[in-house]
């Protein structure tokens, strides 16, 4: 049964039952191995899944607080944490198909998830198709008598497309296809794919979750029976969430309402402010209007977060000196937290990907994301105007 309250009192007492003793804040568990009072408490310690107090690769206390709180958020029967949103994705896939099996998965997609369905599973003999998430047809066209598992991501980095995910779920459902949602982009506070059908939801918890650009982690939110199943390969493959980034998370979560509170209500007017402009050519923002799948967007999420996407008159050149110009925002990879971050996106993905891959992935060369914080939004834009003075010179 789901608790009446709401999301500000769950991230501060989801987790009181596993109350440690008489300190307010958590305690960090930092300890590999846990005792037991005898033969058969070992016994049962070890034979029970997830047991926060066996060996921490298994679980540790920090982990279950965290899980708590986050299957609370995403509306699941629970929860599990790993040491970064890949290890999140890459356990949760590799738990669920087997050689012979057949997954859909979106054309855009985080890089690494990108390169695991493109890359990592056919060498495992398990077959994969890419479709357009836009496309809801191309999804149902896809699917095989072997099909197992659909992913989609949404919105999606960095061009903040779209995935219909009721429409998704619909077709999965009832032909048994488990559904895996990447939901780090939206954060459970403005949007919640398991209310709209989808099976698993998974986050990328170093992003919003955490919102201090200091740890890495995962979460995988599901059913308890599948959190078993993604368990067991998690023992496996060992990415396993630390004593101290479990209590960072924890903290994190404390703040989560707040903050996204701010940086929807800061990115909405910082998109629009920044749409006006006249080097700028293009925003995405799926608060906007402006936005091509705006009546999706204001379908299936609450708010819309703290990226926003958007494109320079002039090319690479140009994109390239109004980023250097910034002041405020931070040159660095990553979202959702407490400072504003930025990066050109041509630039930063020409390392991981081939030309044609951005071009797939709608990667332009006069792109930039930006990652609002929680900067004044006067401060920002004025911060933005200088820059984009700058690079027009």
């Amino acid at each position: 049964m789901p608790t009446p309250y709401r999301d500000e009192t769950q991230v501060l007492h989801a987790d009181a039952e596993l109350s440690a003793g008489p300190s307010v804040v958590a305690p960090i568990h930092y300890s590999a191995t846990f005792t037991a009072a005898d033969a058969e408490a070992f016994a049962e310690m070890a034979n029970t899944p997830r047991h926060p107090a066996f060996y921490t690769r298994y679980g540790n206390p920090g982990h279950e607080r965290v899980a708590a709180i986050v299957a609370e958020l995403e509306g699941t029967e629970t929860a599990l944490v790993t040491a970064s949103g890949m290890g999140a994705i890459s356990t949760t896939v590799l738990a669920l198909v087997q050689a012979g099996d057949h997954v859909i998965a979106q054309s855009r997609h985080y890089m690494s998830t990108t390169k695991l369905f493109e890359e990592v599973l056919p060498r495992f003999g398990v077959e994969v198709s890419i479709v357009e998430q836009e496309d809801i047809a191309a999804f149902a066209a896809a699917i095989r008598p072997n099909t197992r598992l659909i992913m989609v991501e949404t919105p999606v980095n960095p061009t903040l497309t779209l995935t219909d995910l009721a429409a998704v779920a619909a077709l999965a459902k009832p032909r048994g296809i488990l559904t895996i949602a990447d939901n780090t982009f939206a954060s459970p506070l403005n949007q919640r794919p398991h209310a709209l059908g989808i099976d698993i939801v998974v986050h990328s918890a170093t992003k919003y979750l955490g919102g201090h650009h200091d740890l890495t982690a995962g979460v995988v939110c599901c059913d308890r029976a599948t959190a078993e199943r993604i368990w067991k390969m998690h023992t496996t493959l060992g990415a396993v969430l630390s004593p101290m980034d479990a209590w960072l998370l924890l903290r994190g979560l404390r703040t989560l309402p707040v903050r996204i509170e701010r940086i929807n209500a800061t990115a909405l007017a910082l998109a629009g402010w920044i749409a006006q402009q006249p080097l700028v050519e293009q925003v995405w923002y799926p608060g906007l209007p402006s936005h091509p799948q705006h009546a999706l967007a204001t379908r299936q999420m609450t708010g819309h977060g703290a990226v926003i996407a958007f494109a320079l008159r002039g090319g690479y050149a140009i994109t390239s000196r109004f980023v250097a110009a910034l002041r405020l925002a931070t040159h660095a990879v990553s979202l959702g937290g407490v400072e504003s971050l930025v990066v050109h996106t041509a630039a930063m993905w020409a390392g991981t990907m081939n030309d044609a891959q951005m071009i797939s992935a709608g990667i332009a060369p006069n792109l930039v994301r930006y990652s609002v914080g929680l900067e004044h939004v006067e401060d920002l834009k004025a911060d933005i105007a200088q820059a984009l003075a700058t690079a027009s010179q």
